[in-house]
């Protein structure tokens, strides 16, 4: 059973409101953070940011960070609780895809296998359209 304390869904509802999101379809499977999945360092990204099991982060194909999935974008996807983020990317043979962190934990990423699923991308909400919100509060 998964459990969601109090704190992550104030943080998830202060994301949701600071952001503008953005729907996409794509391509999903799941990594681990094994040597044999890797190149190099299997607890460090591509962007040089630190694995650890538990953390929700998500790989991106280069094609998804010129639309807009840079590092540290919170992303929502369909079917899994909580806000992921940009913290990896892909090979560059790969297009339309998201690869889901799982840790270490090789017997879930099989399970979860290559899918299609809706995602939405956060955007940072332009500075005047967050001033019309609060005046309408």
């Amino acid at each position: 059973m998964l459990a969601i304390s109090c704190k992550d869904r104030v943080e998830e509802e202060s994301y949701v409101k600071k952001y503008t999101w953005h729907p996409l379809k794509v391509t999903a499977s799941a990594y681990n953070s094994t040597s044999r999945q890797t190149n190099g360092n299997p607890n460090i990204t591509a962007f040089g940011d630190s694995l650890k099991p538990g953390m929700k982060y998500i790989a991106v194909s280069r094609d998804l960070i010129r639309k807009g999935l840079k590092h540290n974008v919170p992303v929502k996807i369909h079917g899994l609780d909580g806000i992921y983020f940009v913290k990896d990317k892909m090979h560059a043979r790969w297009s339309n895809r998201i690869d889901i962190y799982m840790g270490i934990d090789v017997k879930a990423a099989r399970k979860w296998g290559r899918r299609k699923v809706n995602i939405h991308y956060g955007s940072i909400k332009e500075p005047d359209t967050l001033d019309v919100s609060r005046k309408k509060q």
